[in-house]
């Protein structure tokens, strides 16, 4: 019988070559298995990164935000200042109301108190003229009612007296200390020169003389300082504005009545 040949199995077809440039830059590791090339023909590659690489080194895209990310802020430093400056502020605050209200509890302070006594009137003649130089002579009452705090008048006061709004006379206080819980009555002169007064002014006052009830208004601003102890304060300026209303315009005249309020200016 005659042997039957078998045909030789064929040469597996010829591989290329590796490239060795892309076999550097990215490493190729074999799973070890050495598969059939016609059954897998797409081979598996595994690439290894550094992890340091991945968080350390941001992507080109990304590096912008990332350093915008790490650079440190300046708001939070500035608002942290900002908070301790308000805080500082509201901290001096309370300290300085609680120091007001225990000075208000130790001084207890009250407010003085002003009247018009008597008002002497000198050379007002208005029956025969429209112009006069008049003469008043005004004494002031002045109540200090405070224990612990005194006063002190300071020089640059004024005190003029009106009549419907025309000013007659104008003057000043004299400068004095007043002491506590105490009485002061002052004197002063006040004069007018040449005083051009109107028909209607000149009417009232001779219309009110005859009725018995002339009415002035009397305005006294005085600079004051207050002490306490060896203290003094700031000047400020104390506003007495009255309504007096006499019976006659003469030397002995009385007054009928008197309303006199006051404000401070700080």
């Amino acid at each position: 019988m005659a042997e039957r040949v078998h045909p030789a199995a064929p040469e597996p077809a010829h591989q290329p070559q590796p490239n060795h440039s892309e076999s550097d830059a990215n490493p190729k590791f074999d799973s070890g298995e050495h598969s059939n090339p016609r059954s897998s023909p797409t081979p598996s590659y595994v690439i290894q990164i550094p992890k340091d690489t991945i968080y350390r080194v941001p992507p080109p895209q990304n590096a912008r935000l990332y350093k915008n990310y790490s650079r440190p802020k300046r708001g939070c430093s500035f608002c942290r200042v900002l908070c301790w400056f308000v805080f500082f502020l509201i901290l001096l605050a309370i300290a300085a109301g609680v120091a007001a209200a225990i000075l208000y509890f130790v001084l207890q302070p009250k407010a003085p108190s002003y009247s018009v006594d008597s008002l002497s009137v000198k050379g007002f003649n208005v029956s025969q003229a429209l112009i006069a130089s008049p003469e008043f002579d005004v004494s002031v009452r002045a109540e200090n009612r405070n224990k612990k705090i005194g006063i002190s008048y300071e020089t640059g006061s004024s005190v003029y007296i009106s009549y419907s709004g025309q000013q007659l006379v104008s003057g000043k206080l004299p400068a004095f200390y007043q002491g506590t819980q105490n009485v002061t009555v002052f004197v002063t002169a006040l004069t007018g020169s040449n005083v051009q007064l109107t028909s209607a002014v000149r009417d009232g006052l001779i219309q009110g003389q005859k009725n018995g009830r002339v009415a002035l208004y009397v305005s006294i601003d005085a600079p004051i300082k207050l002490k306490v102890g060896s203290v003094k304060t700031w000047k400020f300026t104390v506003k007495v504005r009255c309504d007096v209303t006499v019976d006659k315009l003469t030397a002995d005249s009385t007054v009928v009545s008197k309303d006199c309020a006051y404000s401070v200016k700080w």
